[in-house]
């Protein structure tokens, strides 16, 4: 089985090989302007899940982080801020073998599953990445200077966050994304070492109990839950469905998706929605998505299944969390 790993950018970075890039009647730098902390906010949210600048390098890693995209293809081959911004923007767009730059590390880990993102979401985070230094694993300047990089420093400015309290949103946000990589790293993990099958059973026994343990670790009471669940614990009810049911409305206008927050007496009750990609097709597609096997699996797994006949970009269910407001 091909292995499927989420990458950002043309990222797979840790080949030796070189492939000089040729870009056709280039475009400039498109005049725009983006706010660095938000750049920084949509890299986190859509991206660190496999990018994570703080997994292990050897295990636990399922793709390159950030600053090895900066280090190959500014630092070394010299993109320019319109052709790195060009690279990204394309390949993200259309994450294929051919459109891979380095072999050596789509052999190593995959090609990332097809997804959508925000509008100019993808440019912000491009632009982000090249105006400003990323944070880098403790392991990777050692790494990159042992691949004959010698006296190498990131390029870019140090960024500075403006603190600010967070908002219960930005609380939500980050009970959901911190499960979500957990949650995200076990499973891809798993994919790419043991295949769809294994990712089955991680799921079927291990998905709930790393929830549960998330919700200890935040003090708050985190779910999942869809209109079309797998685990009948996962099932929406009746007010989760209309919220379920307004983020497919938006999904599907191509809109930032925004947290909805309800405040019930010294509670918040916070919402967001999970989008599908090509990735979570293999289990929650159609026919044409889900090998017979996994099918097979899935029918033992959850004889009451009712989480396929998705498409890509299309909201599988989401994040329901309740937390106290102090």
């Amino acid at each position: 089985m091909k292995k499927i790993v989420i990458l950002f950018s043309v990222v797979l970075l840790f080949s030796c090989n070189k492939k000089k890039h040729s870009y056709q009647d280039i475009d400039k730098t498109p005049s725009f302007a983006y706010q660095p902390q938000q750049a920084k906010d949509l890299m986190e949210k859509h991206c660190y899940t496999c990018h994570s600048p703080t997994a292990d390098e050897v295990e636990g890693r399922v793709a390159p982080p950030f600053v090895a995209i900066k280090a190959r293809y500014i630092d070394k081959e010299g993109y320019n801020k319109a052709e790195f911004i060009k690279a990204v923007s394309e390949f993200v767009a259309n994450p294929t073998d051919d459109n891979a730059l380095l072999y050596g590390a789509v052999r190593k880990f995959g090609v990332m599953p097809k997804q959508a993102f925000p509008d100019s979401a993808t440019v912000k985070i491009a632009a982000f990445m090249y105006d400003y230094k990323v944070e880098a694993p403790v392991w990777f300047k050692e790494h990159w200077q042992g691949h004959g990089n010698n006296d190498w420093e990131q390029s870019g400015k140090e960024f500075f966050a403006v603190a600010k309290e967070k908002t219960f949103a930005d609380i939500g946000l980050e009970y959901a994304f911190g499960t979500q990589k957990v949650l995200g790293k076990n499973l891809m993990g798993t994919i790419q070492k043991k295949g769809t099958i294994e990712a089955m059973a991680f799921c079927n026994i291990q998905a709930i109990p790393l929830t549960d343990s998330m919700s200890v670790k935040y003090n708050a009471t985190i779910k999942r839950v869809s209109d079309k669940n797998r685990n009948p614990n996962n099932k929406a009810n009746a007010e989760e469905l209309i919220y379920i049911a307004q983020f497919k409305k938006d999904l599907a206008a191509n809109k930032e998706p925004k947290p909805v927050i309800v405040e019930k007496g010294d509670k918040v009750h916070f919402y967001y929605p999970i989008p599908t990609n090509a990735m979570c097709l293999q289990c929650h597609g159609t026919s044409e998505n889900i090998k017979p096997e996994v099918q097979m699996k899935i029918k033992g797994l959850y004889p009451h299944d009712l989480a396929t006949g998705y498409s890509e970009n299309e909201v599988r269910g989401m994040w329901s969390i309740v937390f106290d407001k102090k």
